[in-house]
């Protein structure tokens, strides 16, 4: 994908990282693909708390000050964050980038939801070893290095972010589907704390967005695979808009002959 399929004047994306992740994460899955893109990546490091989400607004906000209409999205909780503003900063949002969203509307029983509960708790009941090492326990060794460097960086704040992400309502579908921006999303099939159905729900609610996939292990070998499945779709769906808008100038050309015609 190359910049051309996103307006000139776009020159940066802002990329917010998932419940207990970092910028360093989210700088390995999009600072290539962004970079592809002609665009330049703010990946904002988080402030761990319970202001975590009113903190990755203020900086969304100053981004958009700074560079004008941006890029917005993220992983995870992240995605859910930066949808959140984009609807009701519809005017400096560009476009929407959502990696593996865990959920829409109230989180319930999602399960990205209830891993962060039960990691919170785990925290301040055991401390952050033993928490880190029932967390770990079974999953790849690249996601247990990638949690242990995050959570171990987030501090004293780290429950209170994980339990301020674990029951904060995302975006519902009817909501997205006012969000007309393109958007390109991306999950993983195989990945069981984002379902990829949420992934496609988000999908089909946003009014111009694609899709794209890839496995579990794909964004274990390869961080950047999943920045370039949402970063293809993105341009996928930018695209099919300016296709659209061809076809509604040639119908609105078409229509005002007909009517010239006529009056002749």
């Amino acid at each position: 994908m190359t910049s051309g399929v996103l307006r000139p004047a776009v020159t940066a994306a802002v990329l917010l990282p998932g419940t207990g992740s970092d910028e360093v994460f989210v700088r390995s899955v999009f600072g290539v693909p962004v970079a592809a893109a002609g665009m330049h990546l703010v990946a904002p490091r988080p402030r761990p708390g319970p202001a975590l989400a009113e903190c990755h607004l203020a900086a969304l906000d100053d981004a958009a000050a700074r560079y004008g209409p941006v890029v917005v999205g993220g992983i995870s909780f992240g995605a859910h964050v930066a949808a959140e503003w984009a609807l009701t900063n519809a005017d400096r949002c560009a476009g929407l980038l959502v990696a593996m969203p865990g959920w829409h509307g109230v989180p319930g029983d999602a399960p990205g939801s209830v891993a962060a509960r039960i990691g919170a708790d785990a925290v301040d009941a055991d401390g952050v070893d033993q928490a880190l090492a029932a967390a770990t326990a079974g999953v790849p060794a690249w996601l247990a290095r990638e949690l242990s460097r995050a959570w171990r960086r987030a501090g004293t704040g780290l429950a209170d972010s994980l339990r301020t992400a674990a029951q904060r309502p995302a975006p519902t579908l009817s909501q997205l589907g006012v969000l007309d921006v393109p958007a390109g999303v991306a999950g993983c099939v195989d990945d069981q704390v984002h379902p990829l159905a949420v992934a496609d729900a988000w999908a089909d609610a946003l009014p111009c967005a694609d899709i794209g996939t890839i496995t579990f292990a794909e964004l274990g070998a390869d961080p950047a695979a999943l920045g370039r499945a949402a970063l293809t779709a993105l341009g996928r769906a930018r695209r099919r808009r300016v296709q659209d808008q061809v076809a509604d100038g040639d119908a609105d050309d078409h229509q005002h002959r007909e009517r010239a015609q006529h009056h002749r």
